[in-house]
């Protein structure tokens, strides 16, 4: 089982703040650090000091750290043109190494995009979007050297693209799809991904989703040879005592505009069962959401109480 962090520095954190908490993370096992992509907070508070954009600030942990993987979780497909992403994640893929993961996702909160001017169409055409840049992102990185790279859809369209520059992983960073959407969600999944992430649901929910996606698997003729990882999110707030769980449980009970979640909130005993539950249902990969990016002793908790148990799930 591999355990990766992800943060939401949306809530309020400096690049310094996420840079320390990669470090940290990097030097306390685990195998990722992942953040939201998102340029506003969801609840009263404003965030301050203010957003940092996903992608200027993965390109200077790549440069500061070296040996935890980086990535999101996940992009909003709203946010970026395609070209320009493929070309933008290759570059940061290069300056890491070949530690980079790209999460995708339709994009859902409207109204940070009315407050910076991004435009939001409705639900379909934002997957229709979704699919056609998914289509161009790793189609960019998957042509052969020497070769250009044309398309034409509805949405977007490229001619004769040089499809450089070329990431170091080839044919190109893992793709993550991630959403709890039922039907083009696990489609997409299956097409273009190499993870399939379900995001902070029961461990019925999430098995739920890990079924779609893989009838999405046999109905777009998956190939066998190329399996799709399945991984959950969770959402976590352990204590060494009740106390110290109520604590940094506290924050998930603010009003926003996040959809209904399932937390482990108590001891690491309680997420090492979750964990064990969500390998049972097929994950093997999990993303643990940590709330204040400042309590490294968290991390440390789970480093130490957590991650020996699960290594061998």
């Amino acid at each position: 089982m591999r355990v990766s962090l992800f943060t939401e520095p949306h809530r309020g954190a400096t690049y310094d703040d996420q840079l320390r908490f990669a470090r940290h993370a990097e030097d306390a096992g685990f195998d990722g650090f992942f953040r939201a992509d998102h340029y506003q907070s969801m609840g009263a508070d404003p965030g301050l000091p203010g957003p940092t954009d996903a992608w200027l600030t993965l390109a200077g942990l790549a440069r500061e750290t070296s040996r935890i993987r980086l990535g999101t979780l996940v992009n909003s497909a709203t946010f970026r043109l395609p070209g320009p992403l493929a070309i933008m994640v290759a570059q940061v893929d290069a300056m890491s190494g070949g530690r980079i993961e790209l999460g995708m996702g339709a994009g859902w909160l409207e109204r940070e995009h009315t407050s910076y001017g991004i435009p939001f169409p409705p639900l379909g055409e934002r997957f229709d979007r979704m699919a056609e840049q998914l289509a161009i992102v790793t189609g960019l990185w998957a042509t052969p050297d020497g070769e250009t790279f044309s398309f034409d859809g509805k949405h977007y369209r490229l001619l004769d693209a040089p499809a450089l520059p070329k990431p170091v992983q080839r044919p190109g960073p893992p793709v993550i799809v991630g959403g709890r959407g039922p039907k083009r969600t696990p489609e997409l999944a299956a097409r273009f991904a190499d993870e399939f992430n379900m995001p902070f649901k029961t461990v019925a929910e999430t098995t739920a989703a890990f079924d779609r996606v893989r009838r999405a698997c046999e109905t777009y003729e998956r190939p066998a040879d190329r399996p799709l990882i399945l991984s959950a999110g969770v959402v976590v707030a352990l204590g060494r005592t009740d106390e110290e769980a109520r604590r940094r449980a506290a924050p998930l009970h603010v009003p926003s505009a996040l959809p209904p979640e399932d937390p482990v909130e108590g001891s690491p005993d309680a997420l090492v069962q979750r964990i064990g539950e969500m390998a049972q249902a097929g994950a093997t990969r999990v993303h643990l959401r940590l709330i204040d990016m400042s309590d490294l002793d968290h991390v440390d908790l789970i480093a130490e109480r957590v991650l020996p148990q699960v290594g061998e799930l």
